[in-house]
């Protein structure tokens, strides 16, 4: 199926696969923020999502994406999600 996907959108032409990832990407970015102040869970994977979607097609987006990755390696979840007392 993945095989199947990828050799469809290879078929595409460059401009049709850049306008489409961008607006998926930028969609999945936008929501993902909008999470941050409205009430509602999955807020950084869809942000993360979005950038893996306009890593796709777009290399500044990738090297970014790398980044977030390398930092959110540092975080780690028992100081993240310490209780206080």
């Amino acid at each position: 199926m993945r095989k199947k996907i990828a050799s469809g959108w290879a078929l595409l032409p460059s401009g049709v696969r850049k306008i489409i990832a961008l607006v998926i990407g930028s969609t999945l970015i936008i929501v993902g923020l909008l999470l941050i102040i409205l009430p509602g869970p999955f807020t950084m994977p869809l942000v993360i999502g979005g950038l893996v979607v306009l890593a796709l097609e777009f290399t500044w987006a990738e090297t970014l994406l790398i980044r977030v990755k390398h930092h959110g390696s540092k975080i780690l979840p028992r100081t993240v999600f310490k209780r206080k007392k």
